[in-house]
């Protein structure tokens, strides 16, 4: 099968080689077949990563849409800088720490600022490669800014940003994706339900701790009360960008653009993305009476987290199962986070991407399929439904509680010392007002409830559209 896919792709992939690696050619050398395979594999990954990039803005589609108007703006710039953080400090530090050489199995030690690359067309794919890990690192830093949304302060927000992006995600995706003690182990985490979804999901349940809830959403007898956003529009529509982007996320891990792992891999994706919609939707309907729209959203990202560790390693069927239990895992964690735990997470973010996380990782230990895992080149994995035993399912435990607790560790340690040193919460009045106009001096639907005019040189107020002047 590789021999025929390779055959068949060989014309199309000259072609590209020609058109996109032409520089590297230009002195009128002939690409040999290693060259085109080169390419192959340098186009595919460049164009995964793209499609992961896109994903920030399906990340503040959703996480605007499920909040209100007056902090739209505040988190459409979150989700900005979480990249733009992530960009810089992935390259300066992040890298060599998840990817240089390894100390004890447990951090990188060179190839900071990328100084270890060539230039030449060796080096073509180690640069894509290095893209498509700065927007894994991004998606691990944006899922934290939902969970803490309409109450966080932005500068306080940008360090945190700027702690995950180079500290503790790489550190951790070191101890697997870097050929670290995980790795060793026996720990799979094919695209990142722990490395990428419960490291985010870790950091937006200590941020959401330690920040407090939103004024107005907890009752005195400890009932919560619902706040909803401004528009399901952009959510639905935030869901779906997400969901096409995971298109790159899980297929684009293979690595390789020859790989028949490709389509495998979206098709197990996409079969546990619409298994998480159906049954989140209909856990929540026997619930409550009616059909939500916002958990059947939400139900898509469960089934999406859920099957992104085993992607490559279970059967169609045992995608199937994986996002028919991520549904559940969605609303009663929604559940538990909020009337258990007292803890308000606006987008559920938590639930959605740390309790699904965990789950996805463990049914890798349940569900792995030794032929899948040799078709896909992960190696004959045995989960515990397939005769395994224990022994691959005790092997996720230990990344899920490892990867944990570092990561909630770290995230406690640094909103803390952020809330003691220059704070992490907005005043009052502020949260009242908005984010947007009080932080941002801006606003983002100025044509519905209020507008911002200028009183005086340098000073900007807040008025009803009904009281301004004529």
């Amino acid at each position: 099968m590789k021999h025929r896919l390779f055959s068949r792709g060989l014309p199309l992939a000259v072609l590209l080689t020609f058109v996109v690696g032409g520089v590297a050619y230009a002195q009128g050398e002939e690409p040999t077949v290693t060259d085109t395979v080169r390419q192959i594999d340098t186009i595919w990954l460049l164009i995964t990563a793209f499609l992961v990039f896109f994903m920030q803005a399906g990340f503040a589609m959703v996480e605007s849409g499920f909040s209100r108007a007056k902090n739209a703006a505040n988190l459409m710039l979150k989700n900005l800088m979480d990249f733009a953080v992530a960009s810089i400090l992935f390259f300066a530090i992040g890298y060599a720490l998840m990817y240089g050489t390894s100390v004890a199995g447990f951090i990188g030690s060179d190839n900071f600022f990328l100084t270890s690359f060539g230039y030449d067309a060796d080096s073509t794919y180690n640069w894509a490669f290095f893209l498509f890990q700065l927007v894994f690192a991004g998606t691990a830093a944006t899922i934290v800014s939902g969970a803490v949304a309409e109450r966080f302060s932005f500068p306080a927000y940008l360090i945190y940003s700027a702690v995950i992006s180079a500290v503790i995600y790489p550190i951790a995706g070191h101890w697997q994706w870097g050929l670290g003690w995980l790795y060793e182990l026996g720990f799979i985490d094919f695209a990142g339900s722990t490395i990428v979804h419960s490291i985010g999901g870790w950091g937006a349940l200590a941020g959401a701790m330690l920040v407090g809830p939103r004024i107005g959403k907890f009752n005195k007898d400890g009932t919560s009360n619902v706040i909803p956003g401004h528009s399901l529009t952009l959510a639905a529509l935030g869901v779906f960008i997400l969901w096409f982007g995971w298109f790159g996320f899980n297929p684009g891990s293979t690595l390789f653009g020859m790989n028949p792992a490709i389509g495998y891999v979206a098709v197990t994706t996409n079969i546990a993305a619409a298994a998480g919609a159906v049954s989140a939707l209909i856990t929540n309907w026997v619930r409550t009476g009616h059909p939500s729209t916002e958990m059947a959203l939400n139900g898509v990202l469960a089934g999406l987290v859920a099957i992104t560790a085993g992607c490559a390693n279970v059967t169609p069927i045992g995608a199937l199962v994986i996002g028919l239990i991520a549904g559940p895992v969605l609303v009663y964690g929604l559940i538990f986070i909020e009337n258990v735990l007292k803890v308000d997470d606006p987008v559920g973010a938590v639930a959605v991407h740390l309790g699904n996380g965990i789950w996805g990782t463990l049914a890798v230990g349940l569900f792995a399929a030794p032929q899948v895992g040799l078709f896909t080149n992960m190696g004959e994995v045995t989960g515990l439904f397939y005769g395994g035993g224990m022994a691959q399912l005790t092997n996720q435990a230990i990344g899920v509680l490892s990867i944990g607790a570092w990561a909630f560790g770290l995230m406690l340690l640094t909103f803390y010392t952020l809330k003691v040193t220059i704070g992490i919460r907005v005043p009052a009045q502020v949260e009242l007002e908005g984010l947007d106009i009080t932080e941002h001096g801006t606003i983002s639907y100025p044509e519905f409830g209020s507008r911002v005019i200028s009183a005086k040189p340098g000073e900007r107020i807040l008025m009803p559209v009904g009281d301004m002047p004529s």
